[in-house]
C-alpha cells in the first residue's frame, strides 16, 4: 500500500508557493500559479518578506535610532500588506489560498517557508528584465538551496497548457531529479519530448528516459541534436518551439563558492533568458 500511494502522490501537487513583490512582471507568476492550482486541486501559498533597512547616518542620540527603526519597521509592514493585497486580488478568493510573510531577509524567508511546498512558481529576472524591486529574489539565488523544484515564468507569460513539454537531457543527478520533479505536468501531457543536445548527444540514454516515463503512462519521445551546436540552450529552446512547447524541464547544474552560485551554461542562459517555462530542479 505505501508503495501505491508513493506512486499516486506522483500524480499531482498538492501545494504551490508563489513569492509576491511589487516590482515588475508582478501579477504574471501570481496568475500562473493560481491556474495551476485550480488544474491540480493544490492549495496556493504567497509568501512575500521585507526587510527592515535603518538607514544610518554615524553617531547618533537612542532617541533618533528609535525613530528610524520604528519608520523603517513601518515601511517594511506597509510593503508587506501592499504584496498580500496584490497577491489576494489577484489569486481570487478561493479558500485554498494562505497568506505567509515576514519582516526579515527575503531569500532567506522563502527557503524556510519552501518546506510547506510541492513547487515554487517564480518570475524570471534576467538582466534585461523590468526591476523587480528589493523583495525580489531571483532563482538563481534559490535553486542551490531549495529542495524543491522551481517553475520560472518569464515577463508577460500569465497561463501555462503544458500540452506539449521538452525534457533538456543529460545523464546527470540533476537531470533525474528534475524527471522526477516535473512528473505532474509529464502524466498530464498530451506530447513529451526527451532531448538530448551537443557532442555526446547519442550517449546520454535517452531510450532508458523514455522507457522509464512510459511506466509512468508518460508517452514520451526520444530526440538528439549532435554535431555543430553553437548553444545547447538556443538548441533547445528551438526544439521546444518546433514541438509547440510550452514547457521546458531542465536540470540546475552548478556549484556554490564563497555563497555565490556559480553555473554552467545551460542552465545560466534558461535562468537569464528563456522566452518559454521552465522547470527546473537540482
Amino acid at each position: 500500500m505505501a508503495a501505491l500511494n508513493q506512486t499516486a502522490g506522483l500524480s499531482s501537487y498538492a501545494s504551490l508557493m508563489v513569492p509576491v513583490h511589487l516590482g515588475g512582471n508582478a501579477e504574471g507568476p501570481i496568475k500562473l500559479a493560481a491556474s495551476l492550482a485550480d488544474r491540480f486541486t493544490s492549495r496556493l501559498i504567497g509568501v512575500a518578506a521585507a526587510e527592515i533597512v535603518v538607514p544610518y547616518y554615524g553617531d547618533s542620540i537612542s532617541a533618533a535610532d528609535a525613530l528610524l527603526l520604528r519608520k523603517a519597521e513601518q515601511t517594511a509592514g506597509e510593503e508587506v500588506a501592499r504584496a498580500e493585497a496584490l497577491f489576494r486580488r489577484t489569486a481570487g478568493n478561493s479558500s485554498a489560498i494562505e497568506w505567509r510573510s515576514s519582516l526579515s531577509e527575503p531569500r532567506g524567508f522563502i527557503l524556510s517557508q519552501s518546506r510547506a511546498a510541492d513547487l515554487l512558481v517564480l518570475g524570471r529576472q534576467g538582466t534585461d528584465d523590468a526591476d523587480q524591486g528589493q523583495m525580489a529574489v531571483s532563482a538563481n539565488e534559490l535553486v542551490m538551496d531549495l529542495g524543491r523544484p522551481i517553475l520560472l515564468v518569464p515577463p508577460q507569460v500569465e497561463y501555462l497548457s503544458a500540452r506539449h513539454v521538452v525534457v533538456a537531457w543529460k545523464d546527470t543527478r540533476e537531470a533525474r531529479r528534475a524527471v522526477w520533479d516535473a512528473l505532474p505536468f509529464l502524466v498530464r501531457a498530451e506530447l513529451v519530448c526527451v532531448a538530448s543536445v551537443g557532442s555526446e548527444a547519442n550517449q546520454q540514454g535517452i531510450a532508458d528516459v523514455c522507457s522509464y516515463l512510459l511506466e509512468h503512462n508518460v508517452a514520451a519521445r526520444p530526440m538528439s541534436r549532435s554535431g555543430d551546436i553553437v548553444s545547447e540552450t538556443r538548441e533547445i529552446i528551438d526544439i521546444a518551439q518546433q514541438q509547440g512547447a510550452d514547457l521546458i524541464v531542465a536540470g540546475a547544474y552548478g556549484h556554490s563558492r564563497m555563497r555565490e552560485w556559480l553555473f554552467g551554461g545551460m542552465t545560466s542562459e534558461l535562468l537569464d533568458t528563456t522566452p518559454l517555462c521552465c522547470l527546473i530542479a537540482h
